[in-house]
């Protein structure tokens, strides 16, 4: 390979900030799932397909398939880059984790009611039609944007909770999202991916050293002697309609972390494929918060001319449209991102907190 490409070691370029590759494969891998969750079920799923063969049907069930998978490993990443900020003093955690995210919630949060008002109904996503329920949605009932609110939270959580057992912690971590996966708890909107994601994001802080090691013995024997009884079994949870069984979705995506991990670092041995995913993982954010109104506008363009289009043409359409449609969105989200102002819309305006050398960490 050339001295500027991904080699087939898990790490990036060695530096004070060095990064792990297969870990930014594994963020780009899963924004782009999550786009396509959406370009499913937000667009393609409303689409009034007439047409012999269930491509429809076939999509949605992929998407589902990929549930375990894509939020677990995403907030697995997240933790176990937030690991070090955990230590870190709380002036410095509050402004550039607690008050940064919350602060890019809210107001995506108001830009995508504002883009939501114009869009068809059709188009199923949260979206605020009065002042009180917009007030909800900063508080107690975050929308699709959940991911920014759900980091805020889990810093302040994995930081006040610092003192408490690791094992503990995950423990009860692990009950809280069982609960939720058995719809125990009353998780109106995406209160329940609230819930059921804090395990995986301290799993990915407390266990670093751990997905260090999944990533750095990842092989493909390894990869198949689980991804095939994994994937039996997440059918007959399907089947049996036992994805609320009291435990067994979070176990299920514990075991879909690990081979989510065990993918990205054996995918790090493919260059062309590896850079294209470590660009992604390192500009997931504006991807994430730009996608939803992106796609609703591409949605309300569409979804007309596909629903009144011939049979063959709509065939066609069927099998590839996901993910095409995903890749045009991702695009565009990147194209804006190089045109709009960072300072404030992507990042907590003021800069970063700095702090004397000698502070300690834990203060």
């Amino acid at each position: 390979m050339g001295a500027h490409g991904l080699t087939s070691d898990v790490r990036g370029p060695s530096g004070p900030k060095e990064r792990l590759v297969w870990a930014d494969v594994a963020k780009g891998a899963c924004i782009v799932l999550v786009v396509l969750w959406h370009v499913i079920m937000k667009h393609f799923l409303q689409v009034q397909w007439n047409i012999p063969v269930p491509l429809a049907g076939a999509w949605g069930a992929a998407g589902e398939v990929l549930l375990p998978l894509r939020m677990p490993l995403f907030f697995a990443i997240s933790g176990f880059f937030a690991a070090g900020a955990l230590a870190r003093p709380w002036r410095v955690v509050g402004r550039s984790k607690v008050a940064k995210f919350f602060y890019l919630y809210a107001l995506w949060l108001l830009i995508h009611t504002a883009v939501f008002s114009f869009v068809p109904e059709d188009f199923d996503t949260a979206r605020a039609g009065s002042f009180g329920e917009l007030l909800a949605q900063l508080t107690i009932s975050p929308t699709n944007l959940w991911y920014l609110y759900a980091l805020a939270l889990y810093f302040v959580l994995a930081k006040v909770l610092r003192p408490v057992p690791p094992l503990v912690m995950l423990a009860v971590a692990f009950v809280v999202s069982a609960a939720a996966s058995a719809e125990l708890i009353p998780t109106p909107g995406d209160r329940k991916d609230l819930f059921e994601n804090l395990l995986f994001f301290l799993a990915g802080a407390y266990g670093k050293s751990y997905l260090a090691r999944v990533a750095t013995a990842a092989n493909w024997p390894r990869f198949f002697a689980v991804a095939v009884p994994y994937v039996g079994i997440l059918a007959v949870t399907y089947y049996l309609g036992a994805d609320t069984w009291f435990g067994l979705m979070p176990t299920i995506s514990f075991v879909a972390v690990f081979l989510g991990v065990t993918a990205a670092s054996l995918i790090t041995r493919w260059e062309a494929l590896a850079n294209g995913l470590v660009s992604l993982g390192r500009r997931t954010l504006p991807i994430y918060v730009m996608h939803m109104p992106v796609l609703a506008l591409l949605h309300a363009v569409l979804v007309g001319l596909i629903s009144s289009a011939g049979p063959t043409v709509q065939l066609v359409v069927a099998a590839v449209e996901p993910l095409v449609l995903t890749a045009v969105v991702v695009a565009i989200c990147l194209g804006l991102y190089r045109i709009l102002p960072t300072k404030w819309l992507f990042d907590l305006p003021g800069g970063p907190v700095r702090t004397p050398a000698k502070e300690g960490a834990g203060r």
